[in-house]
Formats: C-alpha cells, sequence, structure tokens
C-alpha cells in the first residue's frame, strides 16, 4: 500500500518551478510564528515596533470518546504537519508549470518540456515521498486539492492525460480510495481544516 501512494504521489508531482528562489531552498517548514510582520516607526523622535499578528482561531474543545480517537486526531496532527508544505509548494508549481505550457505552442515541445521535467522531479522529491506513510500520502492529496481546487484525478488527467488518470483511479479504488473525491473543509475534512488553521496561526 506504502509503495503504492508513492507511485501515485510522484506521479502527482511532475512539476518543477524555475525560479531561483525555489530551486536551491528547503520544503518549507511548518513551524510558523504568531508574529506575521514587525514594522519600525519613528514619531516625534519616539521609535515604535508595530506587530501584525496572525489570525488566532478559537474552536470548542475537543471531547475524545476513547483513545483510540484521541491517537487518530494526533496522528492527523503529524500528517497534516507533515505534507501541507509539500501541498503549498506544489500548488505554486503547478501554477508555473501552467503558465510555462502556456507559452509553448506545439504539442510535441510541450510533452517533451513535461517529460524532462518528471525525470527532474522523480530525482528530487523520490526519497522525501518514499518516506512518507501510506496515511502522509493519503493527507498530501487531500491537501493538494484544498490549495489547488483540483481532484487527484484532474491533476493526473491535466498532465498526464485521461488514461494516467483513469489507471490511477483504478489503483485507488483496489485501496478504497476516490481520486475523484474532492477536499470538503465544511464536513468530512472539518477537522483536517481545523488542524491546518491552527498549524498555519501558530497554535499547533
Amino acid at each position: 500500500m506504502r509503495r503504492t501512494i508513492c507511485i501515485l504521489i510522484l506521479s502527482l508531482t511532475t512539476i518543477h518551478a524555475w525560479s531561483n528562489n525555489q530551486q536551491n531552498s528547503p520544503i518549507p517548514s511548518h513551524e510558523m510564528s504568531f508574529v506575521e510582520k514587525v514594522e519600525l516607526q519613528v514619531k516625534n523622535n519616539d521609535t515604535f515596533y508595530l506587530a501584525r499578528m496572525h489570525d488566532i482561531y478559537v474552536y470548542p474543545k475537543l471531547v475524545f470518546r476513547n483513545k483510540q480517537q484521541e491517537r487518530f486526531y494526533w496522528k492527523t496532527v503529524r500528517d497534516v504537519k507533515k505534507t501541507l508544505p509539500f501541498a503549498k509548494l506544489l500548488a505554486q508549481e503547478m501554477v508555473f508549470a501552467d503558465q510555462q505550457l502556456a507559452m509553448i505552442p506545439d504539442k510535441k515541445m510541450r510533452k517533451r518540456w513535461w517529460k524532462d521535467h518528471e525525470k527532474y522531479l522523480f530525482k528530487k522529491y523520490e526519497q522525501d515521498f518514499r518516506k512518507m506513510t501510506a496515511s502522509q500520502g493519503q493527507m498530501l492529496m487531500k491537501l493538494m486539492d484544498r490549495e489547488s481546487d483540483r481532484t487527484s484525478y484532474e491533476i493526473i488527467k491535466h498532465y498526464r492525460g485521461k488514461a494516467s488518470a483513469n489507471f490511477w483511479q483504478f489503483v485507488a479504488k483496489l485501496f478504497k480510495n476516490d481520486l475523484k473525491e474532492g477536499y470538503d473543509a465544511e464536513d468530512k475534512d472539518r477537522i483536517i481544516e481545523r488542524v491546518i488553521n491552527l498549524v498555519e496561526a501558530g497554535q499547533l
């Protein structure tokens, strides 16, 4: 199962950003400060430090029915912290890739461009994704939908074609997953959304 999820993630992440800032920078950390920005102002010979804070989220206290439910929650927290930085990075790279592909008029040239970047990214990200657990691989696919507003099926279809998307949907179904299922922050994924908000605000 873990190997299948890894291969599926690698199939989804065949995008590369060419900018110098992203090319040599490490994967962003989930660690965030309460302070978003600090400004310095001088008025009437007095110096003021103005700090812009992140939003602070207040949720009802979680009440776990049993230890299993509590373990599942903290496992969700772990998986979100592990995969959220990757999801944000990959969503940005998808935007960049779409911009680059839009500038290539020839279909064969677009295919060649894509093939070159597949090789590059397999080499760059393969070890990171192989270290993920199966649940983290599934979480990454959920969060990529959240960040890009495209399901895993739509992403594969967009970049690799309908045949590839159907194949991976078949593989996912064997493991009782559905690549066409979207992220639902209001209902089934509301706990994940809560965790994301708290992590991004530095509260968790």
